[in-house]
């Protein structure tokens, strides 16, 4: 389900992203956005990301990622872009029928 919702895209990434998924919503900043197909894309990646580590332990491995790599930069973008999660869905958000092909577990693939 896609929702446009400034207050979670707010909450949920210190103003700094156009959409978040909490599983099994998508939210967006915009509404306009849901017309964007590589950024509905690159979402849906994060639920398939979600779904197959039962959920729960895919924020806590996303959360734990971030802050490691924060720590180690203390650079809030450099931390963001290290996450394993996020260079798959960066890598495939273009390709439309990724989530199609996409192996089990692929972001192993990015750490």
């Amino acid at each position: 389900m896609i929702i446009a919702s400034r207050f979670w895209t707010n909450l949920f990434s210190a103003r700094k992203a156009r959409a978040i998924t909490i599983f099994p919503f998508i939210f967006l900043y915009k509404k306009e956005d849901k017309q964007d197909k590589v950024l509905i894309n690159h979402e849906r990646i994060h639920l398939a990301q979600a779904l197959e580590l039962l959920v729960i332990p895919f924020y806590m491995l996303y959360l734990s990622e971030f802050l490691i790599r924060f720590l180690l930069s203390f650079d809030f973008n450099k931390a963001y872009y290290s996450i394993s999660f996020e260079k798959e869905a960066f890598a495939n958000e273009e390709n439309l029928s990724y989530l199609k092909s996409r192996k089990l577990w692929r972001f192993w693939k990015y750490i």
